[in-house]
């Protein structure tokens, strides 16, 4: 099982969120609400289980069990989640608001967007949401993050922005979508626009869902957009067919305006050149950098994966330069076969 090494008291991700949680009546959507079938498209939803390996690269960060939603896009039983929720998985149950169940075979997972597709391999009797567009939906509109078990479980919310978002995992996006107030089970929720489609997928919950620094709980979507764009790969390869990323398997966080390494991977490319705990990252190819967004972006610039990444460290009041070896992620995880 891979092993994560942290700073003490540091939790590079959990899933212990992903509990049912009464939702405020007052804030559940009601079919006067909107002008498209609101049952039709909330039994879109449906609830998804996964059980990943204890020697998955992923068990030590998210689990080896995982619980969310699903959304069926096609009328073939494919669906559409958030991919942490299925990456490596190797058992996946899904339930419908038709009460049907049914076990679900992985088909993609795409790391760069956080997307991941599942196909049920039997009748889930809930009809397909139609993709929408992201680039339709802006700043103030009212939405419906919708979670499995209907109204009940679904939160009428509001965008508040749209802005890049970079994780401490080495993940980051251009432009993602922000609402307000927070669905309590957001993994895998659907963001449904006010015609009904589908405009983003729930990834996290937020404390900072409003711009400018403002302390504001809130959920964080992927736009569906960056869906169209790699459908083809995914359904084709299991993965989008891209040059991969420089990956170093280090676990950044800005604390005081310094990017302190909280974490690194065990067999890691970071870790096998004696990046530390406790470092501070203060150059990125003798550039400095100045927030998460700055460092993956130029991490990200110097090449595909392989690439040496010169990293400049303050460690116990001394600048130190790292030289290492970039990595292709999906090497060490378990990745689905296109169905």
């Amino acid at each position: 099982m891979t092993q994560i090494k942290q700073a003490n008291g540091y939790r590079l991700h959990s899933l212990a969120h992903l509990f049912s949680q009464a939702i405020n009546p007052s804030r559940q959507p009601k079919q006067e609400d909107v002008e498209y079938d609101l049952d039709r498209a909330l039994s879109s939803v449906v609830s998804l289980r996964s059980q990943i390996p204890d020697d998955a690269y992923t068990a030590a960060m998210l689990g080896t069990e995982r619980e969310g939603q699903g959304i069926v896009i096609d009328d073939e039983g494919l669906l559409l989640t958030i991919g942490y929720l299925v990456a490596e998985a190797d058992k996946i149950m899904l339930a419908s608001l038709a009460n049907r169940v049914a076990e679900a075979v992985p088909v993609a997972y795409d790391y760069e967007t956080g997307f991941g597709l599942v196909r049920a391999v039997e009748p889930l009797d809930a009809p397909a949401m139609t993709l929408g567009a992201a680039a339709n939906v802006h700043e103030g509109e009212e939405v419906v993050v919708a979670g499995y078990g209907g109204a009940a479980q679904s939160v009428r919310a509001r965008i508040v922005s749209k802005r890049p978002f970079a994780g401490y995992w080495e993940y980051m996006l251009d432009e993602a979508i922000f609402t307000i107030p927070a669905h309590p089970n957001w993994g895998g929720t659907a963001l449904i626009a006010k015609d009904g489609t589908l405009s983003g997928v729930g990834s996290l919950f937020v404390q900072d869902a409003l711009p400018g620094g403002v302390s504001s709980a809130g959920n964080m979507f992927v736009p569906i957009d960056l869906l169209r764009q790699i459908m083809d790969d995914l359904m084709r390869h299991g993965h989008a067919n891209r040059p991969p990323r420089p990956w170093l398997g280090m676990f950044t966080t800005e604390v005081e305006n310094r990017l302190v390494i909280a974490g690194v991977a065990n067999g890691g490319p970071a870790e096998r050149d004696d990046v530390r705990v406790g470092d501070i990252v203060v150059h990125i190819d003798a550039e400095p950098v100045f927030d998460l967004l700055d460092l993956w972006r130029k991490i990200w610039s110097l090449g595909s994966s392989g690439v040496v990444v010169r990293l400049t460290l303050l460690r116990d009041g001394e600048q130190i330069d790292k030289w290492v070896r970039s990595a292709n992620r999906y090497d060490y995880m378990k990745l689905p076969r296109a169905q």
